[in-house]
């Protein structure tokens, strides 16, 4: 059976890529379907897909014309010699410009001679001191100055005062890569001598990108399902996409072929004692490994409860898989099921407002030995959630602050495993 890995990905054909989302949602998420053919491939509920994209080739033929360089030299790179143009598509990553190649310009700067000033042409003008005035015209000769008049000696580059700004400014440097790729670096660093070779030197690698599997492979045999949320932007007057999102929604089309390979987790799993209550967090595309463990939950008859908090901007338009969650509840698969929709009332709610709102029951279910898990954003809504599960700790559990923080971090977490987490 063949090792199929990052470094050697199976190409997998794609026969289902489509939007979830209701036609006035101002998101783009899509369910995209990858076959496993004859690859042997497997996985469990919890697993993730990992992606390896292709950089779109109309950004890499802007770049090759912005930077004048050859697409079909010859590059030295990690994965061996490649033209530029193979390089760019296929090994570095030019989406997202970086902090390293801005601080690798600074040997390109010729720093200590004037930049040549040629005269193209001349006219009179009226030069003022504030006290007299004089009319003089210039012969082109260098010494045909009016009086007191020192010429500029040298002109320096205004490129090189934005890099200096940059290298001294660490906040200057992350304000201006924010959303810039390396189209709008050349921009300002475009006429700078860099070669093909000193070009990717610069550049990262090009990563692939894991996704958490929003399928059971006993309920979607030969298959893998994923749930994308599609990253779009304005930056710079330009229409922008994340790398692999972008990769996904406008080059891949249903019959297309994708290079793939499976992230096994050891962490994020059901119990193995099926008569387990499970509590689930997922918002927005934090979902996608639910619908696996509702699949898988289903797939094994498992006779422990099932409980939803799932939310996002509207209910018309991000409710996703709305018919499938909504089976769920009609055969029993799911025995709770708490809706959070910011955007469709006077107050924003949140899965963590529904949370405080059950809390009594919640306690319940963990106290007898239910797990816990969520799946989303790290920075915000799960440290929300966190807090909130503290929170109901010590008004439900009775715990003081301290002893509620142990519960959940260090019992459920670490001791008895049953608060899991796949935050991004």
């Amino acid at each position: 059976m063949t090792d199929w890995s990052a470094k050697n990905p199976y190409l997998s054909t794609v026969p289902v890529n489509y939007v979830l989302n209701g036609k006035d949602s101002k998101k783009e998420t899509r369910h995209i379907v990858f076959e496993l053919g004859e690859s042997g491939l497997e996985y469990k509920a919890g697993d993730a897909l990992g992606i390896i994209p292709v950089t779109s080739s109309e950004m890499v033929s802007d770049l090759l014309l912005a930077s004048g360089l050859d697409s079909e030299e010859v590059v030295e790179t990690h994965a061996g010699e490649s033209s530029l143009q193979d390089a760019l598509s296929n090994h570095f990553e030019i989406h997202q410009a970086k902090k390293k190649f801005i601080l690798n310009l600074g040997s390109k700067f010729q720093t200590g001679d004037p930049i040549e000033v040629r005269l193209i042409g001349r006219t009179r003008h009226s030069v003022s001191t504030g006290v007299n005035t004089q009319t003089w015209t210039w012969s082109g000769e260098s010494n045909d100055y009016p009086d007191g008049y020192q010429p500029m000696k040298s002109v320096l580059d205004p490129a090189y005062e934005l890099w200096g700004r940059l290298v001294d400014d660490e906040d200057a440097m992350e304000d201006y890569l924010w959303g810039r790729d390396y189209l709008d670096v050349l921009e300002d660093f475009g006429h700078l001598d860099i070669s093909a070779q000193e070009f990717v030197d610069g550049l990262d690698r090009l990563k692939p990108r894991l996704y958490s599997i929003a399928s059971s492979p006993d309920f979607e045999p030969g298959t893998v399902h994923l749930t994308v949320g599609i990253v779009r932007y304005e930056g710079q007057g330009r229409n922008k996409t994340g790398l692999t999102t972008g990769y996904l929604a406008d080059r891949v089309s249903e019959g297309d072929q994708v290079k793939v390979f499976m992230s096994p987790t050891r962490s994020f799993v059901l119990p193995e004692d099926g008569s387990k209550d499970i509590i689930m967090v997922g918002p927005g595309t934090g979902i996608a490994p639910f619908r696996a463990f509702l699949q898988q939950r289903k797939a094994d008859e498992a006779t422990g409860k099932n409980w939803l908090f799932f939310g996002d901007w509207t209910e018309e338009g991000e409710f996703l898989y709305r018919e499938e969650v909504q089976g769920y509840v009609d055969d029993g698969t799911i025995d709770r099921l708490d809706l959070a929709w910011s955007r469709d009332g006077p107050e924003k709610v949140y899965v963590q407002h529904l949370m405080s709102e059950h809390g009594a029951d919640m306690w319940e279910w963990l106290d007898n030995g239910g797990y816990f898990y969520i799946c989303g954003d790290k920075n915000r809504m799960a440290k929300d959630v966190h807090n909130t599960l503290i929170s109901i700790s010590m008004e439900h559990g009775g715990l003081s602050e301290n002893d509620a923080k142990e519960f959940i971090e260090k019992t459920l977490m670490k001791d008895e495993k049953r608060y899991l987490r796949d935050v991004y």
